[in-house]
């Protein structure tokens, strides 16, 4: 396979995929803070603290999202946009916190740890998120 010329071939799809990266990672750091607030300061338990901090983080890569990565490229009214960035992590977030939710249930591990949960329910997340917010939200 030659990389280089897949590179080229989709050089702008994967420029973009690494922005939404940086906003998601930044997210993450959002997201885990608010989870360690949640838990802790505000007793939520494990799965009430990651459910939480999803409108503050979806509101924080929503902006990040539209100002970095997809700049420019956005139609139709702010709210909008909003509003369909929402409903696609609100799907997102069955792969996300599904995979936080079972990850904790099965393995001690990511119980005792629970950032390897959140980490793997980004992850498992991120590509859908960024698909369809490509391609229906920021067109």
């Amino acid at each position: 396979m030659n990389f280089s010329a897949l590179f080229t071939t989709h050089r702008a799809t994967i420029i973009q995929f690494l922005k939404f990266g940086t906003v998601g990672a930044l997210g993450f750091v959002l997201d885990r803070s608010l989870y360690f607030f949640g838990r802790d300061a505000l007793g939520c338990g494990a799965y009430g603290s990651a459910y939480f901090s999803f409108p503050f983080v979806v509101a924080f890569t929503w902006i990040g999202n539209r100002l970095f990565t997809f700049r420019g490229q956005s139609t139709g009214s702010i709210h909008e946009q909003a509003m369909k960035f929402f409903a696609v992590c609100a799907v997102g977030l069955v792969l996300n916190r599904g995979t936080f939710s079972a990850l904790t249930y099965m393995l001690p591990l990511v119980r005792d740890y629970p950032t390897l949960g959140l980490l793997a329910g980004t992850g498992a997340g991120m590509f859908f998120n960024f698909f369809l917010s490509r391609r229906l939200v920021f067109r």
